[in-house]
């Protein structure tokens, strides 16, 4: 029997709390809510706490479709970061220590799903333990030779490193970064080339990776698999904030190839993806129909 293409999520849950109030969020769950709202069977593998932040997590995920390996973590709270955004609705961010996903622990169950995964989204902020990179890396493992391993880098605060990010790379098939963090990266790890053309084709070759994507704000998209290159421009919207957009953007972009459409037409979708949930508030609102076709194929 058929069943629709399975992709992950692994790493951070959390609730971004603004000025006006929470809102659900945490890179590779808006990343599964996007992939849940674009057709796949999307799961979240992550930890909240035993507490209400944590319930309401769960609920926001069952109402976005998306399925969870969750577990509550009765020691350590679910996860809060304070937003503040800037006069063009760029984010800051100040991330609360040691939360439940800190602590994200191997289960049983996590074999069997990374078993069934098409593709799977990870970064460092949920690595920034000992305790989760140990799971996130089992997990990476246990995924089929085939599967599609996405590092998506966003960078925050202090938490990473230049071996951190050389092994995520190393771990990693696909690699998704934006262009303040492209500097970063070729600055800790060396990497030749002038412009972000050329650094992207480094950063791919140097780590064997099928396809790097780098998001530049209003300037759109670069994509980058083996000797092909895309760039789109999307059209100017008003932005509202731009929470999330990176993470539809990377959802539409893993959907658009297990889909096995064009490279410009991935991008192109990506960023007409992105560029909407600019124009929201939050990280997952729901998006119109036309964004989310074609329909996904089935395994």
């Amino acid at each position: 029997m058929s069943t629709r293409l399975v992709i992950a999520g692994i790493g951070e849950v959390l609730w971004d709390v603004f000025p006006d109030g929470a809102r659900f969020g945490g890179a590779p769950a808006n990343f599964a809510c996007h992939c849940a709202g674009l057709g796949a069977e999307a799961w979240i593998v992550s930890a909240v706490g035993a507490d209400a932040d944590g319930e309401r997590a769960r609920a926001f995920l069952s109402e976005q479709g998306v399925q969870c390996e969750l577990p509550g973590d009765p020691r350590h709270g679910t996860g809060r970061v304070e937003v503040t955004l800037d006069a063009a609705g760029h984010p800051s961010y100040d991330i609360r220590l040691d939360a439940a996903w800190d602590h994200l622990l191997w289960s049983p169950e996590m074999g069997p799903l990374a078993a069934r995964c098409d593709a799977v989204c990870f970064g460092t902020l949920g690595q920034r333990s000992p305790a989760s990179r140990a799971t996130i890396q089992q997990f990476l493992a246990a995924m089929p030779r085939t599967s599609l391993r996405v590092f998506d880098v966003n960078l925050r605060q202090h938490f990473y490193s230049a071996e951190l990010i050389d092994e995520s790379l190393r771990l990693a098939s696909a690699v998704k970064l934006n262009d303040e963090e492209l500097p970063v990266l070729v600055s800790l790890l060396g990497l030749g080339g002038t412009g972000e053309r050329a650094q992207c084709r480094e950063l791919a070759k140097g780590f064997g990776l099928s396809l790097v994507a780098l998001t530049c704000g209003s300037r759109g998209a670069i994509l980058i698999a083996g000797d092909s290159v895309s760039e789109c421009t999307p059209t100017p919207v008003t932005v509202v904030d731009t929470v999330g957009a990176g993470d539809s953007f990377t959802a539409a972009v893993v959907t658009g190839l297990l889909a096995g459409l064009a490279l410009d037409d991935i991008n192109a979708r990506a960023c007409a993806v992105a560029a909407y949930v600019c124009t929201q508030r939050g990280a997952t609102p729901r998006l119109p129909r036309e964004l989310t076709l074609p329909t996904l194929p089935t395994a």
